[in-house]
């Protein structure tokens, strides 16, 4: 029995690992291809009309939302450098425990979505110069990186306009004003946070049992 644990915890170890590196691959993949072959806001369409990519860059957190200023950026990639730790930390426990692999392939997904966005703030500023709407952005260039050591802006991508329409004129307030969902612009790291999280969420009650415990 404890040869099969052994073995279990072993499996479970290659999967969060390889989650993470396939994960951080894609993510970083998709993120050098955008930032040196598209401007800024540049667009091209995916599959019609309902998926395209989209430049865009953000200083800041998923979502293209943000937190002002240089002092906000500093202390949100320390947050993002603490909060990793802390659930690479989580990820053994869930393994020592017995957890059920769901689990923690769902956290990990979560853990490699949160350092591939901290790959850019740390790392981006120094390896490519400025992406601009008439430029774009060369890898290691002559004359330098375009922000200091964990100043690097995220780079987003995906966007999904599944509506883009607009409101009926008979509608309050609304009526006539742009209509689109979905909205933000994210990347590969946004989307494995988001998935991780809100599977954990959803099916929570089954997951957050031991698998001994489905046994008994």
């Amino acid at each position: 029995m404890e040869k099969i644990n052994i073995l279990k915890k072993r499996n479970q170890l290659l999967l969060v690992l390889l989650t993470v590196i396939v994960v951080l691959v894609l993510d970083q993949w998709l993120k050098f291809y955008i930032k040196t072959n598209f401007t800024l806001g540049q667009s091209k369409m995916i599959f019609g009309n309902w998926f395209e990519l989209h430049f865009t860059e953000n200083p800041g957190m998923a979502f293209g939302l943000t937190l002002g200023g240089k002092w906000g950026k500093i202390v949100l990639t320390v947050f993002r450098l603490i909060a990793s730790g802390i659930i690479l930390y989580y990820i053994r426990s869930l393994i020592i425990e017995g957890a059920k692999t769901m689990m923690i392939v769902l956290v990990s997904l979560i853990f490699a979505g949160a350092v591939g966005n901290i790959l850019d703030s740390l790392f981006y500023g120094q390896l490519f110069n400025e992406s601009t709407f008439h430029q774009v952005a060369n890898y290691f260039p002559e004359e330098g990186g375009y922000a200091p050591f964990f100043m690097g802006k995220v780079v987003d991508m995906l966007y999904f306009p599944l509506i883009d329409t607009f409101w009926p004129d008979w509608i309050p307030y609304f009526g006539g004003s742009r209509l689109q969902f979905f909205r933000p612009v994210f990347n590969i790291a946004d989307a494995a946070i988001s998935i991780g999280v809100f599977t954990i969420i959803a099916f929570r009650s089954t997951l957050f049992t031991l698998e001994s415990d489905d046994k008994s």
